[in-house]
């Protein structure tokens, strides 16, 4: 993806360590729950590496000192429904005082196009760093909506965060939402007749959740 400036590989060993094990079609629901958790953490500090902060003055036993914190109220994290719900207690895990929006969108399996059913996000969500997240980008129809409506909620500073993604799906969104970084932690190779990326690791939603 050289082509994009706006696309991030998080390559990284740990996590290519737990993406192998969360691939395995052999990986129970709890292991696999766990895993996009611990996924989501570690992208999730590599994504954060901007975000917004402020001075504050602390005393510590020796002597008052200046030091740097994360400006409170400044993040929201948007899983789209209902895979990114597993992505969101990772982040939660370094950033607990974030808002938590929602934001729901299911795939039309005839047009494979994404249809909008739910949408309830923090107040004054503008103002806000917003990490929109799923784990798995395939066609790029669901990210690319769920960015347009945040956009015309007023949102300007807009991530997104998915575990693996398909080449077809980054091309689709980077070039949709040039302004908006993406973080991914593997390219896989393309996406099948179905739409379902591959080698990928099955259906992300049903796999956490314990649906099939």
């Amino acid at each position: 993806m050289k082509e994009f400036k706006n696309v991030c590989i998080l390559d990284h060993p740990l996590i290519r360590h737990k993406l192998a094990i969360l691939r395995n079609k052999n990986t129970d629901t709890k292991q696999f729950r766990e895993l996009v958790k611990e996924i989501a953490t570690l992208m999730a500090y590599e994504s954060f590496k901007d975000v917004p902060t402020q001075e504050i003055e602390i005393e510590t036993p020796l002597e008052k000192t200046t030091q740097t914190i994360v400006k409170e109220n400044s993040i929201a994290i948007v899983p789209i429904l209902r895979a990114g719900l597993g992505m969101v207690d990772g982040i939660l895990s370094l950033f607990p005082a974030a808002k938590v929006g929602h934001i729901g969108l299911y795939r039309n399996e005839e047009t494979l196009e994404p249809e909008e059913y739910y949408c309830k996000l923090p107040q004054n969500i503008e103002e806000k760093v917003v990490m929109v997240v799923d784990p798995m980008l395939a066609t790029g129809g669901s990210a690319c909506d769920a960015i347009s409506m945040l956009k015309k909620r007023g949102c300007k500073n807009i991530k997104l965060m998915c575990v693996i993604a398909a080449p077809e799906g980054v091309r689709k969104v980077a070039s949709a939402h040039p302004d908006v970084t993406i973080y991914i932690s593997t390219l896989d190779r393309c996406l099948n007749e179905h739409g379902y990326i591959l080698p990928g690791l099955g259906d992300a939603g049903d796999r956490i959740f314990g649906t099939k």
